[in-house]
């Protein structure tokens, strides 16, 4: 058989012309494409000068105070009001709807799409920055978005009390460090409901559950209503958490039947709808109610749950309702709205004239004044970077291009301090460009080359001769440049963008961080030991190991280590006084691993001393 051959001087120029826009259209014309050109906006260099204008402060006092009572469902996404996708789901806050300000296409924009940064977008109007996979780090931060001007602030300065009672731990992703920081009087967690002796059927994984927390919410309402004083008593649900969701102790028996099987999270949301609606309800028809303005939000779009698969076939929207004696039921699509805008939209509602919050914009203004909210949409987020640029400024303030370590071993960045380890990174204009807490070794290795990046540590993180607790900062610039400050030079702080005198020598050196390698914490008298373990996998290179107290920030001794044939490991240990939390942890390059047999692991007593506290 005779194969022809394909012969592109068969084409004229028209032709092979012809080929070329089909293929410039159909790249052009994909997703990957669209999704392509707004990652390349989000990490180009940015000057936020251009929407630094658009940050507002409210300052207009109120000429009214009503109480106001925050609900945010956790992930409960107005999604699940659609009756044809699922029918009876939710008929009780789908009444509310009717009856209150129900706005739609609710979207959550970068920063915003999960439970510390919807609280951050809602309740101040800014994205919450932060580095990718470290997204609920931020209580390593000594001070959470100190620069920013959020509702809890405003109120207060407008005479109100501000509470939170929530069910989960409020340090988890710096939720009350962010609470405290910005208003609120009070905040409840998990920690209240065992204090107060809640019976251990009503908690989960998580925390308390919503029937607990719920009528703890309305306990709270009472209180504060018969005090007097302006409020707002602010709470978040967790039991439609994601994947599969919790039942409460009240809704044990309570079921969803539905074409897609009996789904936890459907039982779940089905459970949240009648709770929550129960607590409005109770609001509204008390003596109390008149002066109440009710807010049920959902903190975030729904993560990845058991109804994904449904879910991302539907147009997903945030629920946002707002109920009180003076509005008037109305249901509203905004144009391009957002989380951020729901504080801002609060605020309307108590003074007309007062509009803004940081970059939210009210969904009732007539005007469309620039919206952070229209950027994240208009033209791919082209403009988006810009007030994701700006609000990385208030974590840390204009000035970050010196750094130094504090006497209690915080990096000082501007007006922020961070417990080490941190990665900064500083795009080409020198401006920080992200703050990387977690995995900082293996970002660190894939950084971008075009960036600088100053990395502070353990001087253990970057040397193997290092045997000492110091800091040190690895500071690596555009041109690979590489320099090791130290705890001197740290302490009287260390400009960035400074000429690197006496670099080191060869390539960039690979960064260690510490692996724990005990499970749990033992206890140790006073006097000398021999740590014995016996390594089960090792690293291929010679490494550090630390005995550590005091949660790990105590090292009691340290040795470099090349266990033998057999991997055992021997190194002596001195206590000077009774430790209960001793552990073993060794300092390992990100790609290597290593695992020790708990059973073989000792500390044998060689010599007792004297307790010298």
């Amino acid at each position: 058989m005779r194969v022809r051959r394909f012969r592109w001087k068969r084409f004229g120029p028209a032709a092979l012309g012809g080929f070329a826009l089909m293929f410039v259209v159909a790249i052009v014309a994909s997703p990957l494409y669209a999704d392509g050109k707004r990652i390349w906006y989000q990490l180009r260099p940015v000057d936020y000068a251009r929407v630094a204008p658009e940050y507002e402060v409210p300052m207009r006092p109120l000429q009214k105070r009503p109480n106001i009572v925050w609900i945010y469902g956790e992930s409960l996404e107005r999604t699940y009001l659609d009756e044809k996708v699922f029918p009876g789901l939710m008929p009780n806050i789908r009444r509310l709807a009717g009856e209150g300000l129900d706005f739609r296409n609710i979207a959550s924009n970068e920063g915003s799409g999960w439970t510390i940064a919807g609280l951050v977008s809602s309740m101040c109007g800014v994205p919450l920055t932060a580095s990718p996979g470290d997204e609920n780090s931020m209580d390593r931060m000594g001070r959470f978005l100190p620069e920013a001007q959020c509702l809890g602030d405003y109120l207060k300065q407008q005479g109100y009390r501000n509470e939170f009672v929530g069910g989960a731990n409020a340090s988890f992703a710096g939720k009350g460090q962010f609470l405290v920081s910005h208003g609120f009087d009070v905040v409840r967690d998990v920690g209240y409901f065992r204090e107060k002796g809640v019976d251990e059927t009503h908690f989960s994984a998580w925390g308390v559950h919503d029937d607990v927390l719920l009528e703890d919410a309305w306990e709270s309402f009472q209180t504060l209503s018969r005090a007097g004083q302006p409020f707002m008593l602010t709470t978040l649900t967790m039991d439609t958490h994601h994947p599969a969701g919790h039942l409460p102790v009240a809704c044990r028996g309570e079921r969803y039947e539905s074409e897609y099987g009996n789904i936890g999270m459907l039982n779940a949301i089905k459970c949240s709808d009648r709770l929550v609606s129960e607590l409005v309800d109770r609001i509204r028809n008390s003596r109390y109610g008149r002066n109440t303005l009710i807010v049920i939000a959902s903190d975030h779009l729904a993560m990845p749950n058991d109804l994904t698969s449904i879910l991302v076939k539907q147009k997903r929207e945030n629920l946002l309702l707002f109920l009180g004696d003076r509005i008037a039921p109305q249901q509203v699509t905004a144009r391009a709205g957002s989380t951020l805008d729901s504080g801002a939209t609060l605020l309307q509602l108590m003074e007309p004239n007062a509009r803004n919050l940081g970059f939210g914009r009210s969904l009732l203004a007539s005007d469309a004044a620039p919206s952070a909210s229209a950027a994240a949409v208009r033209d791919h987020g082209k403009e988006y970077p810009r007030y994701l640029a700006f609000a990385r400024t208030l974590w840390t303030g204009g000035s970050t291009r010196m750094l130094k370590v504090d006497g209690n071993g915080q990096v000082v960045v501007g007006v922020q301090q961070v417990k080490p380890p941190v990665l900064l990174e500083y795009d080409r204009k020198w401006d920080l460009k992200a703050v990387y807490l977690e995995n900082t070794s293996r970002k660190f290795d894939n950084a971008n080359p075009k960036n600088t990046f100053a990395y502070v540590d353990r001087c253990t993180a970057f040397e193997d001769g290092s045997a000492d607790g110091d800091w040190c900062a690895l500071l690596v610039n555009r041109k690979n440049g590489v320099k090791l400050y130290r705890d001197a030079q740290l302490k009287q702080g260390i400009a960035v963008d400074a000429p690197l005198d006496g670099q080191l020598d060869g390539p960039r050196p690979r960064v260690r961080q510490p692996i724990m390698l005990t499970r749990e914490g033992r206890k140790a008298e006073p006097g000398q030991y021999v740590l014995e373990m016996y390594a089960k996998r090792l690293p291929a290179r010679s490494f550090w190991v630390e005995a550590v107290s005091s949660k790990r920030n105590v090292v009691l001794a340290q040795q470099w280590v090349q266990p033998d044939a057999q991997g055992r490991i021997r190194m002596p240990v001195g206590v000077d006084h009774e430790v209960d939390d001793l552990e073993i942890r060794a300092w390992l390059d990100y790609t290597e691993d290593m695992s020790v047999d708990d059973v073989a692991l000792a500390l044998v007593p060689t010599k007792p001393v004297t307790d010298r506290s």
